[in-house]
């Protein structure tokens, strides 16, 4: 479904690696337990020049942030055709988010479409402030679910099936697939188990891949109190995987 300005979105938005990664650096989060708060990750290195001026720290904009620089500079001036690049680039950023949030594909497409179109009327307000676009995006989003929804809190409703069906790695056959299909059924059912504010900083940090800045201003806290609140939902992961040998 496009934003009403022609693009499209297509197959699964790229949700079957996403859930592979996620799989896989939760793995490594939990392997490393006590020190989940120190963990950044999300973005590539490109530090310096028009990055440092856009605020961001060293290391923390995205690898193709003079692009999307450039992009975003020809949208704010009106060029549709630099808006459509940028949709191109983050449209499976937030149907992923918003998907895991509503768990219905249809739903997940029209939010989508709608956080573009509400994007595209407000171009001119975006500022970069030391995030990526990505955060303001799925800041938009997460308004639009908000809004749609009888309860603000945040609810994985995507079923753990729907997401292991989609990682092209796991394949119904070998008694190891299966195995691993079942360890990583374990681990979502986990994640889905966490509290509200947990369960969505796990999502936005390690599906989303946002750094810790942009997870805090999606989730309008400081960066402390983010690194707190993945500390305590790995925290609580690790005891209720205690059993389980991921």
């Amino acid at each position: 479904m496009g934003y009403a300005t022609g693009y499209t979105t297509a197959g699964d938005h790229g949700m079957g690696a996403a859930t592979a990664d996620f799989l896989d650096r939760l793995r490594v989060v939990l392997s490393l337990a006590g020190d989940a708060g120190t963990l950044s990750g999300g973005h590539g290195d490109a530090s310096g020049g028009s990055a440092a001026r856009a605020g961001f720290e060293p290391g923390g904009a995205p690898q193709d942030f003079e692009r999307i620089l450039a992009l975003v500079e020809l949208a704010q001036r009106g060029d549709a055709e630099a808006f459509g690049m940028i949709y191109e680039r983050y449209v499976d950023v937030v149907y992923r988010y918003v998907y895991v949030r509503v768990g219905g594909k249809q739903l997940a497409e029209d939010i989508t479409s709608e956080t573009f179109l509400r994007a595209l009327r407000r171009m001119d307000s975006f500022s970069w402030q030391g995030r990526d676009i990505a955060a303001w995006f799925i800041t938009i989003a997460r308004n639009l679910i908000t809004d749609n929804a009888k309860s603000a809190r945040f609810r994985m409703e995507v079923t753990t099936a729907d997401m292991l069906d989609a990682d092209p790695r796991v394949e119904a056959a070998p008694d190891n697939e299966v195995l691993a299909r079942l360890r990583n059924q374990r681990l979502l059912e986990a994640v889905k188990g966490l509290k509200p504010e947990q369960a969505e900083c796990v999502v936005l940090r390690f599906l989303q891949g946002l750094t810790l800045a942009e997870t805090a201003k999606v989730l309008g806290k400081s960066e402390g109190a983010v690194k707190q609140l993945q500390l305590r939902a790995v925290r609580a992961l690790h005891r209720e995987l205690a059993d389980v040998d991921l």
